[in-house]
Formats: structure tokens, C-alpha cells, sequence
């Protein structure tokens, strides 16, 4: 890698807009990811954060903009390889992955992008997946089928498969979304201790609730209507003005053991 490269941002957005039709859905977006940094979307359904990680992950074309990923430009690099430094996780693919498939073969698939493996595996291929599984706190699952895992386990064996492609970038799409409040909180927790480890990815959390920050979160993009409201250091962003602006509600704040929390009035409670 050049000694430019090297010291390129993770991500850098430049005024990135998205047409479709008469519709405009972003709206000159810039982001700077810089390494070192775990960051947050948030903002309220609808607010532009899906279309975002579709530009990011060169399933949706910009109308203008720019999106450069480890110092290499979207458009003029070849996508594919550039998108194998780019680790997605989504509920989107959990039909998609074999009902039967134990879940090393699942880790495993993330290094070749497939699913449903096919094909012999290597013994450094399973000596690495079972690695990541310990890491991931999920080693006793290697055998278990998918459709055997709770909602919980298949999101560790997602972020599993992730690491196995060996991400500089990591992005995870509302990966809470049909967890239980303690399977949830289990989840949660994982994830910060995956964001302090050595030699981490870059953690990019998208969602629409406050608390599912966790401390090790460093960084907060917050969106309305295909717009950043937003854009910076955790302290500075997560306010009561900002998250007024972009949830449309008056919000107050607190902070418990590094996690913020929001309601919109003193009697009735209402996290983001």
C-alpha cells in the first residue's frame, strides 16, 4: 500500500446525491471516516440511512458525489475488489443462507461472498472460522444448523462471516431489529467489545435508537430527510437540539454508564 493511501481516511463522502425520478433521495452528503473511529448513523425511519449504505456498498449509483473507500474512488477502481474491504451486516440475507448449513460453513462463505457454500474447505479456511467463532463468542454454534439459531446467534454468525473477508470497514444495518430487550443488550454489549479489540474493523452502526450506542462508539451521523443534520464527535452531536431537529420532537437527555438516552416529555417516555 502507498504511503498515500495509507494515510487516507477509512471513508470519505463528498457531496453525494441520489436522483430517482423526480425524487431526490440524498441530499449532498459529505462524511469523513478517519481511521480509529467507530461511528453511528442515526436518524428516523425514512431519513436516507438505507439508500447511504446502498451508495457505500455500490448497490445504488450516485446521480453526483463522490465515495472514496481506503483512498481508492467508487468508479474508478474496480468496485468488486474495492467492496471486498467493505464487511456488510444485514437481516436483509438471513433467507438466503441454507436452512441446513452449519454455521462455520456460513462464517466460512464470507471469505469467497457466496452463499450456500460449495466446494471443499481448506483446513487454514476452518482453522480461521473457528478462530473468529471464539472471538465472537459463538464457538459452540459451529455445527449448529442456521435454521436451529436464534435471531440473536445468526447475527453473531453474520458479523462472524464479515470478519472472515478480512473488512477494514464494518457496517451494520439496524443488526437489533426482532432481538429481544436481553438478547438485544447481549448483542449490544458484543459489539463493544469488538469495537476495543486490536486490529478491529472500522464499526459503522446504522439505527434509530439512541441507546443502542454503546461507549465505544466515538462518532454520530445524524440524518433527516436525505440530509445530514449532523456530523461529528459523539459529546459534541448527541443533543437535545439535534435530535429535536431530527426526530421533529422536543427531546431531553440523559447518560447512564456512557449511554445516552432520550425522551420527549418528563411523563411519558420515549426512546428513540
Amino acid at each position: 500500500m502507498s504511503a498515500r493511501r495509507a494515510a487516507a481516511p477509512i471513508l470519505n463522502v463528498t457531496h453525494l446525491r441520489i436522483e430517482r425520478g423526480r425524487s431526490v433521495i440524498l441530499h449532498d452528503v459529505s462524511w469523513r471516516v478517519e481511521r480509529g473511529q467507530h461511528w453511528a448513523i442515526l436518524g428516523p425511519n425514512g431519513c436516507g440511512k438505507t439508500s447511504l449504505l446502498k451508495a457505500l456498498t455500490a448497490y445504488m449509483t450516485p446521480t453526483r458525489g463522490t465515495i472514496d473507500l481506503l483512498g481508492r474512488r467508487f468508479g474508478r477502481t474496480d468496485w468488486r475488489e474495492l467492496r471486498t474491504h467493505l464487511g456488510l451486516v444485514t437481516s436483509a440475507v438471513h433467507h438466503l443462507i441454507p436452512p441446513a448449513e452449519p454455521a462455520l460453513e456460513t462464517v466460512i462463505s464470507g471469505k469467497y461472498a457466496q452463499l450456500d457454500l460449495w466446494g471443499a474447505i481448506s483446513r487454514a479456511d476452518r482453522r480461521r472460522a473457528q478462530s473468529i467463532l471464539r472471538t465472537i463468542g459463538a464457538a459452540p454454534l459451529a455445527g449448529r444448523e442456521w435454521v436451529l439459531l436464534s435471531q440473536g446467534e445468526r447475527q453473531r454468525i453474520l458479523v462472524g462471516r464479515a470478519l472472515m473477508a478480512r473488512p477494514r470497514l464494518l457496517i451494520l444495518d439496524e443488526p437489533c431489529a426482532g432481538l429481544d430487550p436481553v438478547a438485544r443488550e447481549h448483542f449490544l454489549h458484543f459489539l463493544d467489545g469488538l469495537a476495543r479489540r486490536p486490529g478491529a474493523p472500522t464499526l459503522v452502526l446504522v439505527t434509530h435508537h439512541l441507546e443502542e450506542i454503546m461507549p465505544s462508539f466515538s462518532h454520530v451521523l445524524v440524518m433527516k430527510a436525505g440530509r445530514v443534520v449532523a456530523a461529528g464527535p459523539k459529546r459534541a452531536v448527541l443533543t437535545a437540539r439535534t435530535l429535536g431537529a431530527a426526530f421533529g420532537a422536543r427531546a431531553r437527555l440523559a447518560i447512564r454508564d456512557g449511554r445516552w438516552q432520550a425522551w420527549s416529555s418528563p411523563h411519558r417516555r420515549q426512546v428513540f
